[in-house]
């Protein structure tokens, strides 16, 4: 079901953690299930040039109680 075009999002990214060589992204599944929780959802990445991720981009609908900030 389509949402109504007057919804306004939040959004919040997240960079993956890496290992000490800075190579290989680190499972951050907790930092997702906590991101889950609050109510975000993945919705894209953003990678670098010559491969791997930079950020993940997250959004949810904004909160009317807390004007849309990020927490």
């Amino acid at each position: 079901m389509a949402r109504g075009t007057d919804e306004t999002w939040e959004y919040r990214t997240l960079r993956p953690p890496r290992g000490s060589e800075k190579k290989e992204a680190i499972d951050p599944s907790n930092e997702l299930n906590e991101y889950g929780e609050d109510g975000w959802e993945l919705t894209d990445t953003i990678d670098y040039v010559g491969g791997g991720t930079k950020f993940l981009v997250f959004k949810r609908p904004a909160r009317a109680d807390d004007g849309g900030s990020n927490e």
